[in-house]
């Protein structure tokens, strides 16, 4: 179950990555805004399915507490992704982004993706410390602070 949970991990890394490539390929994009964000919309309900599939996966292989939240974390921010694109369309009314509110509103969707981006890398980082056999590593401050006084 962990080669399963390592490999769906990094799916889901390649299709992050992927996802900022469509986000800019979408913004230069000269055809309708419904049309250029298209992929990128799409991909990003697949992201969803992954995260939450990775999230099962993990408490069902009794992966350490870190992983599940870890993976429950970036689930629960791509599903913020999505509210925050429909409330920014929403503020319009027309589904568009044309006032100062919505906009405003949407560049959250980029603070929130460079949150998932950042979440995402540190549960590889675990991922990667469990294909080693061993536990996922702490923080180097935990480290500190766990060593013996002299």
């Amino acid at each position: 179950m962990r080669k399963l949970f390592s490999a769906l991990s990094t799916l889901l890394v390649l299709a992050i990555v992927l996802q900022f490539f469509l986000a800019g390929m979408g913004a230069f994009d000269a055809a309708g805004r419904d049309e250029s964000f298209a992929p990128h919309r799409a991909l990003g309900y697949g992201i969803l399915l992954i995260a939450v599939l990775l999230t099962l996966l993990a408490a069902a292989a009794r992966l350490p507490g870190r992983l599940i939240g870890g993976t429950g974390l970036v689930a629960g921010l791509v599903l913020l992704q999505i509210v925050i694109a429909v409330t920014a369309g929403a503020i319009d009314g027309s589904g568009g982004t044309t006032s100062t509110t919505a906009k405003l509103v949407f560049g959250l969707h980029a603070i929130n993706a460079v949150a998932i981006a950042f979440t995402i890398s540190r549960v590889e980082a675990q991922v990667g410390a469990l294909g080693k056999g061993g536990e996922p590593s702490p923080t180097r401050s935990r480290e500190r602070s766990a060593r013996p006084a002299r």
